[in-house]
């Protein structure tokens, strides 16, 4: 009977040491990859909604049914700053979620290949008329909307609506795609912004046509109570003179600009948007 009481004893005393180990092992778990998947999950969109960058919370433990063994699973650059239309509240502006994720496609594959060197975003949504403020410039980096403001598109490419689209000299039409931004210079249209078009048979001529981004007295809402559209260009995204400059500042030298329209051949050829 002393023996078995001894016993007891010596067990209860031993309690409190091996409590004490199972919680120093927890506490250090994440170094040894048994944290739940979950608390991570939670703590990614815990941060996006609120409005933390996503892409510093966007790895994952990931165990491996087969081997037993942790990975670590990154987001990808999309993915992370999909939070972004959700917090500036893209929608009430009149940009769709659809072309939003679209830009954000293919500024990733243009990220990877070292083409863009930004966080800046500009889209230009041709879908809609030009009475319409279609060109949004965002800041994925800050989660800020720089610009929101009206940009014309080339005289054949449409009168309010663009509906005809061109990769030709001398068509005075819009090109569709891709573009990095260049240097900026003064020209014949003043202070104006180098494009360089990223995608073969939609845009790469955009050098050789002198596609450039430039301020413009055409694209004034003056010419929209006279004539019921802005102005066209040659074949540029011109904008108003009043911000063409900051406007320049802000997005020049290798950022990301997206000319869109749903036109079928150009979604369907796109190698960005696969």
């Amino acid at each position: 009977m002393q023996q078995f009481l001894r016993n007891r004893l010596i067990r209860f005393a031993s309690l409190p040491v091996t409590i004490t180990a199972i919680f120093a092992f927890y506490s250090f778990a994440p170094s040894y990859g048994v944290v739940p998947r979950s608390h991570f999950v939670d703590l990614a969109i815990g941060s996006a909604a609120a409005g933390i960058n996503a892409a510093s919370y966007s790895t994952i433990n990931n165990p491996s049914t087969a081997t037993g063994k942790s990975s670590v699973v990154y987001a990808s650059f999309a993915d992370s700053k999909k939070y972004v239309y959700d917090s500036l509240q893209l929608e009430s502006v009149g940009l769709s979620r659809k072309v939003f994720e679209m830009a954000l496609h293919g500024m990733e594959k243009l990220i990877k290949n070292k083409k863009v060197q930004s966080n800046i975003l500009s889209i230009a949504d041709f879908s809609k008329p030009s009475i319409d403020k279609r060109l949004f410039v965002i800041d994925l980096e800050n989660d800020q909307l720089l610009f929101y403001t009206w940009v014309a598109h080339g005289r054949n490419s449409g009168t309010e609506w663009a509906n005809s689209f061109s990769n030709k000299p001398r068509s005075k039409k819009s090109s569709l795609g891709f573009y990095v931004t260049g240097q900026p210079y003064q020209g014949s249209n003043g202070y104006s912004l180098k494009l360089i078009g990223l995608e073969q048979g939609f845009n790469n001529n955009a050098f050789q046509r002198a596609i450039v981004l430039h301020g413009a007295d055409y694209v004034n809402t003056d010419y929209i109570s006279s004539q019921g559209y802005i102005g066209r260009s040659q074949g540029c995204p011109a904008v108003t003179t009043e911000i063409s400059e900051p406007l320049i500042n802000t997005i020049k030298e290798g950022s990301c600009l997206f000319i869109y329209h749903p036109s079928s051949l150009y979604i369907k050829r796109s190698t960005l948007l696969r």
